[in-house]
């Protein structure tokens, strides 16, 4: 493939190694246009939606995952301020409330600056980061929307660990 790049002498679009994880994990996915690939992962509790998307102006890997889960508007202050509190516990992206479609999803960016390339493991690891902070925090968002619960007692419930074994 010639170069994408003349700048940044990229042999590869960045989505490529992305395109090569899905296809050797056998999952869905499409390739939209030059710059967007979605796929679609099962996760523990849900089906995922993944977006990655190559902002080429700031050289920087975007991925958005996304799950089924409308907020109606009644529920949207609390949704924010559990948005919030699973935030600070987050070391790697974030979650936000896309106000467009009122849907919760799992943001990060890979940055690539100066022609980096991504390997394998970090395509691997920036799909594992989306997903499991999905599995981990999406009963939070199910347990205040659906359930009731306060932001503060969806987001313990979730990050309540027993020790040892029954």
């Amino acid at each position: 493939m010639p170069h994408l790049d003349d700048l940044t002498g990229r042999l590869e679009h960045p989505l490529d190694a992305f395109e090569r994880l899905a296809t050797a994990l056998d999952w869905t996915f499409d390739r939209a246009g030059a710059n967007e690939l979605s796929v679609s992962v099962g996760g523990l509790w849900t089906q995922y939606h993944v977006a990655f998307t190559w902002i080429e102006d700031v050289e920087a890997l975007h991925v958005a995952c996304a799950f089924d889960l409308k907020v109606p508007e009644r529920r949207r202050p609390e949704l924010l301020q559990l948005v919030s509190l699973v935030n600070e516990q987050m070391w790697v992206g974030h979650f936000d409330l896309w106000s467009s479609e009122n849907i919760v999803m799992f943001r990060h960016a890979l940055l690539l600056a100066g022609g980096a390339e991504p390997t394998p493991e970090q395509a691997e690891m920036l799909l594992n980061a989306a997903t499991e902070a999905c599995d981990r925090y999406y009963q939070a968002f199910q347990f205040v929307l659906w359930a009731g619960k306060t932001p503060r007692e969806a987001l313990d419930g979730v990050l309540f660990e027993t020790d040892g074994e029954a």
